[in-house]
């Protein structure tokens, strides 16, 4: 089970000191939910249960071979990122995904926690904008499914950066 916040992203901190992760994913299936992942050298297949907050989520690792097979056959966009993994108060860490390509100027933060209080309790940093937790159109299988989601996050970009 994972339990996640996720906010927009005003103003990115300085990223020079933190590690980060190229990523290339895609979506074999929107629903269910079914995503291929590349992150630096390790590829991945996960299934993920519909929800917001709190959803189950299944990964195992997959070999480069099978994973460029399975990327031959994704559904809408393939999405490139690159995710920055940020320490926290509470020995908590903030996972900032600077978007590319067709995604290029939109980045959010996701925190994950142990269980649904510290969720709520979670007090987000300055650099946080607005909560999207709740909002689907900020889940990647819609980013990566629906080309009139990209007018609206092109403008929400804008605005945010203005």
């Amino acid at each position: 089970m994972e339990i996640e916040r996720k906010f927009l992203v005003q103003n990115l901190p300085n990223l020079n000191n933190y590690p980060h992760k190229d990523i290339v994913q895609g979506y074999i299936s929107f629903n269910p939910e079914i995503r291929i992942r590349k992150a630096n050298d390790k590829c991945y297949l996960t299934v993920k249960s519909e929800g917001t907050i709190s959803r189950e989520e299944n990964e195992i690792e997959i070999n480069l071979t099978i994973f460029s097979s399975l990327l031959k056959i994704v559904k809408g966009r393939i999405i490139y990122k690159t995710r920055y993994f940020i320490p926290l108060a509470d020995s908590l860490n903030a996972e900032l995904d600077v978007y590319h390509e067709d995604l290029d100027g939109l980045f959010t933060v996701e925190v994950e926690f142990l269980n649904m209080q510290d969720a709520q309790n979670f007090l987000p940093p300055n650099w946080f904008f607005e909560e999207i937790t709740e909002d689907k159109k900020y889940k990647n299988k819609n980013l990566a499914a629906n080309d009139d989601i990209n007018s609206l996050l092109a403008q929400k970009v804008k605005t945010l950066h203005t």
